[in-house]
This record gives structure tokens, sequence and C-alpha cells, in this order.
């Protein structure tokens, strides 16, 4: 289970929620149930991989930061060079079996997505600016190109709005939580926005992510890609994250603090938009 634990599951199950339905998208009916398979698990070992080698490198904060003080690599449960080694095995696995099962453009992105995600986001950005999660949040958006290209082995730009979609989402659905454990990170030095910036001036930002997120939503039916029932569940989705998004601006221009702030109202609003967005995503296909 302590091996279980650092491929992160929760939030790799969020990551298949956005690879799968734009397999139904790219079909426009139901894929290769076997191809969906072969995806998921090549999609769970790369960012399995992924998580494990960002424990190893975050190893020293984690043992100081009560979110992350029960990691497997901090309760002694697996020793640094076995989860360096797990890790790099799942990155090389899953690069091979995406290869040879579903075809080399996934592989490719999947490894990419990795690297980025490990590289660019853990070892460069994370530690030296507030910027981190909005730059290595791309790694998180790439799911939804490799949902794409394991069908179709191409590129278009209904998958690319996704991508988008999902860039502009992770910033105000990661920063809320960074909000609520600002103090955590603080401690070791991770500059997160609410660490560096007023409660303010993160809600503003998070707010104009909002509306871009929702306004990127909507390009995929006038471009052809989807119809009434996504347009629908894209609409109200999205008109209640802004709801929430401009709630929180509200109470953090009134200067609330604490539980009245209510940061983690838009946090869990943000899992359940994007699953209704994608369920919305692979349903469509069936109601044209």
């Amino acid at each position: 289970m302590a091996f279980v634990a650092l491929t992160k599951p929760r939030i790799i199950e969020l990551l298949l929620i956005t690879t799968v339905p734009v397999m139904f998208l790219a079909q426009q009916g139901v894929p290769d149930l076997t191809l969906v398979l072969l995806t998921c698990l090549g999609g769970y070992m790369s960012a399995g991989g992924a998580n494990a080698l960002n424990m190893y490198i975050d190893r020293d904060i984690d043992a100081l930061m009560d979110r992350t003080s029960q990691r497997p690599l901090v309760t002694g449960m697996v020793s640094p060079r076995e989860c360096l080694a797990f890790g790099i095995t799942l990155a090389v696995a899953s690069t091979l079996l995406f290869g040879l099962t579903v075809n080399w453009l996934s592989a490719w992105l999947a490894l990419g997505a990795l690297l980025f995600y490990v590289v660019v986001y853990t070892m460069i950005l994370k530690r030296r600016t507030s910027q981190n999660i909005v730059w290595g949040g791309i790694a998180g958006c790439l799911p939804v190109l490799i949902g794409w290209s394991s069908v179709t082995n191409s590129m278009s730009w209904a998958p690319v709005i996704l991508f988008m979609v999902m860039f502009f989402w992770t910033p105000p659905h990661y920063w809320p939580l960074s909000m609520k454990v600002k103090e955590d990170y603080a401690r070791v030095g991770v500059p997160m926005l609410p660490v560096v910036a007023s409660n303010k001036v993160v809600a503003k930002q998070i707010v104009i992510y909002s509306w871009v997120m929702v306004g990127v939503s909507l390009l995929l039916t006038p471009l052809g890609y989807t119809g009434w029932f996504y347009t629908s569940v894209a609409l109200l989705a999205g008109g209640f994250w802004l709801w929430e998004a401009h709630g929180l601006q509200n109470r953090a221009k009134a200067e609330v603090t604490g539980a009245k702030l209510k940061e983690m109202r838009l946090f869990h609003w943000s899992i359940t938009y994007v699953s209704l967005l994608f369920v919305a995503v692979a349903v469509d296909p069936f109601l044209r």
C-alpha cells in the first residue's frame, strides 16, 4: 500500500476523468474498450511515476508540512532509493506500454507530461515563483491531449480547447486550497500565491482565471465539436463556478478570514465542475 500511496491515486483519478471522456469525443461514440483500458493503465503508470519522483524530490519539505507529513518517505515506509527506483521504473514502463500498445504520439505526450511535472514544476518552478502552479499545471492538462491522440493518433482543435480549459482551471482550483494551508507553504519557503499575496489579490486572480476558463469552455460548440447538451452543462456549471468565485472575492474584499472565508467551497466545487464538464463531453456525441 505504501507504493500505491507514492502514486497519489486520488490525484490520478482526476486525470483519468479528463482522459476517458475525450476518447468518446474523439470517437464520436464508444471507443474500443481495450484501448480505453490500455490508455488508463498507461496514464496511471505515467502519472504515478511522476508523483513518486515528486515525493522523492520534495521529501525534505514534505517532512515539515502538516498536509504531507504522512507520506511514505516521511514515515519511513519507503526509502528514498526505493522511491526513486519505483518512479523511474514506472516512467519507462508507461512510455513503452503507450508506444507498443496505443501509439507513439500518446507515449511522447505522456512522457512529456511526466518530465514537465518533475523537472519544470517540481525542480524549477515550485520553490522559486508564485506562478509555479500556473505553468506547472500544464502537466495536468496533457492527459486531455493523450485521450484524443490515443484514439486518432493525431491532434485537433477540440483537445487543444479542452487543454486550455484545464490550464485556466488549475490555478483557481489549487489557489483556494493554498489559501487554506498557506502556513504550511510559508513554513517551508514555497512561494504559492497566497503566501506572497493578500487574500484580495488571490481572489481577484481566481475570478479572472475563472471567467477565461468558462469562456474557453464554450468554444467547442461554435466550432462544431459539441451540441446542446455539453453547452447547457458548461453554462450551468460555469455559472455556478463564477458565483462561488465572486463570493470568495467579496468575502476577501470584506477582509473575512478563518473559517468564514469559506475558500474550500470553491476548491470542492472545482472538482465537481470538471467532473460534470467532462461527463458532458462524453455524453454529448450520443445526443447530437
